[in-house]
């Protein structure tokens, strides 16, 4: 039992005295915790510099955008041919897709030798014997009468302007064929399949194996967005946002990276890691001072490390006593799988004996000992440095996403990693180690890379085929020339019928007058009274006007107007209206002053008078009973009756466009139109009093108050009027009514959106074709959505946040999507506006006789002004569809409120000097 004991000792103590020796020979190589946090930052600056426009031609880590802008999600489907060109071998593989929703992927594969003389031949055979490899697996799977996709897996460094070509920038491995640097390789490969004329094959994707390997792993699991190969060679690649990446136009979504990490040190980033070892390595390579990132690492080098440290160890007499057999001396006779061999748990050691006999070296236990624990920490080196560069990526990835935490997965590959009992459990501890704010989840790729790329193939088919769809339903909202040509021309025949008192009961832009015949001329002053009801929202405003230096000072409160009351009597709603200005004259201290009143009322009315105004019809969301056809100033003058607590002198019942119009006037004298781009749609404009026939008298000027909303409403715009736009109407209030509105307006822009998003997730193209409850319901869709999801300063990633907040759980992909949707529901109502509003501008210059006119639009509205893009694109089109218009667009101040006021000021003004005439 002593004896056991004894030996047991002696043995523990000769591995402590044979690993403090080796500790001692290598203290280079091994990394603390605080190099491996400063090698962490290294690459992640080196990423940065890769992925800059400027940086990247001097950056060793090339940053190579793929092009795959899209992970699986599992509605894939179909049959897919896959190469494999890049290793020792060389793989042909069909790929069966199952049908949607159950992620079942069955695999047929052939592998076929690289002979030398091809690997470092011409390119040109190389691809032939490709393409006859290729042609030998169809005619063997019968699949020559197949027309089949394919993705091929080039494990070289490429760069990519699309997803289906690449141009081969250096080969690495043991690679070396002649002509193909600086080429096409999609190209070559075509080319070659050129001569079997029976093979009708389409690459849709050039795929590095690294991209293989992240995709394989996204297939199973959706959060894997990294994938790591460390086998003979080593590399990474990883989803990057657009915005970051300066190389690619567009800043929308995101796109899988290539890093490229095997060159990382190549500009001497690294000098002070890299040992004498790694010096003699490279100067004996392929590729002398390349790639010195890769050859610290990889499968293909860290047998070699290991021969050479031991060869060192030898001559120094530290191994072997000092014997050195021939094997030893041999470039390549201590591979990876020996290493891994070495390190086996158990049978490590007798493994490392056997090796070592096989090299012609008789080891003791002493020198078996010390040999293993040299592939230790090369190995141990080997997962260290990638999980330093891993925790880079990681924590690009967390900050790219603004988390606090990340989850994800990265997939992994490679023989290294596979073969060698110890390495994964390594990476790991150390990646989780240095990036404490990760949960990783480490996901072994089975079949890898040539599974990646029928993947990619078949993302790529399906991301084409949704395309297709999308684009289809986005045609619907382009609007072409001719087609606005043809809007502003039918806007002008319908302002002539609505202005004619024969055509004018028929005409669906009524145009009618306001009796507002002067504009501000800066002599108005006083205190008025303004009430504004247009919305849920009422407001009652005190505006004192001081003449000669036009100044407006204004005080207002505003009120809501409950649901039952907007839908209730209407002595109920103006009841409710005194109620809220007794309450205000109250908060104002103006109890039982009589101010004259200018009241805006946004609503179709006809007037008499500028004091009478009979309502046509309610229109955004209102429904008070017995008011259509009624005086609402008679109303107003009713509820203050039965109220008996003060009296108001009513001068004027005014349009809040016309408002918008005189308070622009006030300070630019051109400003002769009004528009509104809010919750609802409307236009005025000064006219001359020869073309209102509805009206007695040829001189002078009349506001019109087209309401133009109704335009439409006669079938005239039914060419250009979607499902979308139908679906919307017949779920309205007032259906078959305001149509042009109701594609243009702020109050159902919003509702067009959800109905086209519920059509692409019933056909599967939007939130994996589940739709969520929130998506049923009618105006959760607002408006102000659009405004904030369109805004370029806008990442995607707060668009995912505001359709979360939705209850819509959105991909990167989805989020493009409906700011796509979004965009193309905004553009075409701007457009539609420019149409109407070239209309009326061309109309004034025909009036008036001239060549060219110069005018000013008032305009009012938060959907011209929250909206990021919408006035851009509104004056364009009236730019471009009314050439001879010199056209000013003015954002008004307060229209239905300081308007009102400076109405009811230009009407005193106007009654007085009739007055004194």
């Amino acid at each position: 039992m002593f004896a056991v004991h004894l030996m047991a000792f002696y043995f523990t103590k000769l591995k402590e005295d044979q690993i403090k020796k080796v500790d001692r020979f290598l203290y280079h190589m091994r990394l603390s915790d605080e190099t491996l946090l400063d090698i962490m930052a290294r690459f992640q600056a080196e990423m940065q510099k890769g992925l800059g426009k400027d940086t990247n031609p001097t950056a060793s880590v090339k940053m190579l955008p793929t092009f795959i802008r899209a992970i699986p999600d599992g509605s894939e489907n179909g049959e897919f041919l896959s190469l494999d060109l890049g290793g020792s071998k060389f793989r042909v593989l069909k790929v069966q897709v199952s049908e949607e929703g159950k992620r079942n992927v069955q695999m047929e594969s052939q592998f076929y030798p690289t002979p030398n003389e091809i690997i470092r031949g011409n390119g040109t055979e190389l691809f032939e014997y490709v393409a006859d490899c290729l042609a030998d697996f169809m005619k063997t799977k019968e699949l020559m009468e197949k027309k089949l996709p394919l993705g091929l897996t080039f494990s070289f460094p490429c760069k990519q302007t699309k997803l289906e070509e690449g141009v081969l920038l250096s080969w690495t491995k043991k690679f070396k064929a002649r002509g193909v640097q600086g080429t096409d390789v999609v190209s070559s490969l075509t080319n070659a399949m050129r001569k079997h004329k029976d093979l009708d094959v389409d690459i849709l994707a050039l795929v590095n194996d690294t991209v293989g390997t992240m995709m394989t792993c996204a297939y199973d699991d959706p959060y894997c967005e990294v994938g790591v190969i460390i086998g003979t060679g080593t590399n990474a690649c990883y989803m990057e946002d657009m915005s970051n990446i300066e190389l690619v136009e567009g800043d929308e979504g995101r796109m899988c990276i290539n890093t490229e990490w095997g060159a990382f040190g190549d500009d001497g980033a690294l000098e002070d890691i890299r040992t004498e070892f790694d010096q003699e390595l490279d100067l004996g390579s392929l590729n002398p001072g390349k790639q010195l990132f890769e050859k610290m690492i990889s499968g293909l080098y860290v047998g070699e490390l290991v021969r050479l440290i031991l060869l060192k160890m030898a001559k120094a007499g530290l191994l072997f006593g000092g014997e050195k057999s021939s094997a030893l001396h041999i470039k390549g006779k201590i591979e990876t799988r020996h290493v891994a061999a070495m390190e086996k748990y158990k049978e490590g050691l007798a493994n490392t004996r056997e090796i070592l006999t096989d090299l012609g070296l008789e080891p003791s236990e002493a020198d078996c000992i010390a040999v293993q624990h040299v592939c230790t920490i090369v190995s141990f080196r080997s997962a260290n440095l990638c999980a330093a560069a891993l925790a880079a990526i990681l924590t690009r990835l967390r900050e790219n996403k603004k988390l606090v935490r990340l989850r994800t997965t990265v997939g992994m590959d490679g023989t290294l990693y596979k073969i060698h009992p110890q390495y994964p459990k390594r990476l790991h501890k150390v990646v989780r180690k240095l990036v404490p704010n990760c949960d990783v989840r480490f996901l072994l790729s089975e079949s890898g890379s040539t599974k990646g790329a029928a993947m990619v193939t078949a993302v790529a088919s399906r991301v084409q085929a949704q395309r297709k769809q999308i684009d289809k339903v986005l045609a619907l909202f382009r609007l072409t020339r001719e087609q606005l040509v043809g809007i502003r021309d039918k806007m002008r025949v319908e302002l002539e019928y609505g202005l004619k008192r024969d055509t004018h009961p028929l005409a669906t832009v009524k145009m009618l007058p306001t009796y507002v015949c002067g504009m501000p001329d800066g002599t108005e002053k006083g205190k008025f009274l303004a009430l504004d009801l247009g919305g849920t929202n009422f407001r009652v405003l005190l505006v004192k006007i001081r003449s000669g230096r036009r100044s407006v000072r204004m005080y207002n409160k505003i009120f809501t107007i409950p649901l039952e009351i907007m839908q209730g009597t209407g002595e109920e709603l103006f009841d409710h209206i005194v109620q809220c200005i007794a309450d205000f004259l109250d908060y104002m201290g103006l109890k039982g002053a009589q101010l004259p009143l200018g009241f805006t009322f946004s609503f179709p009315c006809r007037q008499a008078s500028i004091d009478k105004g009979t309502l046509i019809e309610w229109t955004k969301g209102f429904k008070a009973t017995d008011c259509e056809g009624e005086d609402v100033v008679d109303m107003l003058r009713e509820a203050i009756k039965r109220r008996n607590e003060f009296d108001l002198d009513i001068v004027a019942v005014v349009n809040d466009t016309v408002g918008t119009m005189m308070t622009c006037g006030y300070e630019d004298r051109n400003c002769e139109v009004g528009l509104i781009a809010g919750t609802g749609s409307n236009m005025c404009y000064m006219e001359e009093m020869r073309n209102i026939e509805l009206v007695e008298g040829d001189e002078g000027k009349m506001c019109i108050n087209t309401e133009w909303g109704g335009f439409g409403d006669n079938g005239c715009l039914d060419d250009i009027r979607t499902q979308y736009d139908k679906e919307v109407d017949e779920g309205s209030l007032n259906p078959g009514k305001q149509r042009y509105e109701k594609m243009t307006s702020g109050m159902y822009l919003g509702e067009i959106v959800r109905q086209i998003l519920i059509d692409l997730t019933k056909q599967g193209l939007l939130f994996r074709g589940q739709i969520s409850e929130r998506l049923r319901t009618r105006g959760i869709f607002e408006t102000k959505f659009l405004s904030q999801i369109e805004s370029d300063r806008l990442a995607l990633l707060q668009v995912r946040k505001i359709l979360q907040q939705l209850g819509l759980d959105s991909t990167c992909e989805d989020s493009i999507v409906v700011k796509e949707v979004c965009g193309a529901v905004s553009r075409r109502a701007a457009e539609l506006y420019g149409a109407g509003l070239a209309a009326i501008v061309e109309k004034r210059r025909e009036d008036q006789g001239f060549e060219h006119l110069k005018i000013t639009v008032g305009v009012d509205g938060t959907l011209y002004k929250l909206h990021p893009h919408f006035s851009r694109i509104l004056q364009e089109t009236v730019k471009e569809l009314a050439p001879r218009c010199d056209v000013t667009f003015m954002l008004s101040e307060d229209g239905s409120g300081k308007g009102a006021a400076l109405i009811t000021a230009v009407a005193k003004r106007l009654q007085q000097a009739r007055r004194q005439n």
